[in-house]
């Protein structure tokens, strides 16, 4: 009997230890549970943010792309540009070149036309003397005799030249010009003032 009680002593020993690495495994087995619940629940968290990530990800990549294209466009619009800078600066030398010919025409042009003006107002001055010459000798004081007399003395080529010159440049005068050309020379005055 004595070793059935110290047997049943031994297994209640045992029992007790058991029960406490019971207790002891239940409360291992617990935290493992908690710990099991958290690191579940982390992973669902982890996997949300990950999905989120590539969601993320995909759009940041088709950004990337869409800014790769905008680029590229961005380029050959930039090379198209740098080649039109080119054309058109080349167009830009020739059209300053171009104004500089047509400044110095346009001087020239107006020098020309001073000129021309001096030399109307000098042949509106020699019309005048002409017209104040050709009063004095058809004046009844003075014979007829006497222009004709002067006239023989003016060399007749230049003479009808500067008043051809005068009539078309004077059409005030046209009257009595073509009255001292008709004069000197009928058919001339005709020609002249058809």
């Amino acid at each position: 009997m004595k070793v059935i009680e110290s047997r049943a002593q031994k297994d209640e020993e045992k029992m007790e230890i058991q029960e406490i690495q019971l207790k002891e495994a239940k409360h291992i087995a617990e935290d493992a549970d908690r710990k099991y619940e958290e690191v579940a629940r982390k992973l669902v968290i982890i996997e949300s943010d990950l999905e989120r990530a590539e969601e993320r990800a995909e759009l940041s990549e088709g950004q990337v792309r869409q800014l790769e294209e905008q680029l590229r466009i961005m380029d050959q619009t930039l090379k198209a540009l740098m080649a039109a800078e080119d054309k058109y600066s080349q167009k830009e030398d020739k059209y300053e070149e171009e104004i500089k010919v047509l400044s110095d025409k346009l001087k020239e042009a107006e020098t020309r036309a001073e000129f021309a003006e001096r030399s109307v107002t000098k042949l509106e001055k020699s019309i005048d003397d002409l017209e104040d010459k050709f009063l004095c000798f058809t004046s009844p004081k003075t014979p007829s005799s006497s222009w004709t007399a002067y006239l023989s003395e003016l060399h007749q080529p230049v003479l009808q030249l500067t008043l051809v010159l005068a009539l078309s440049l004077l059409p005030r005068a046209r009257h009595s010009l073509c009255f001292l050309l008709y004069r000197s020379s009928p058919v001339q005055c005709k020609i002249n003032t058809v």
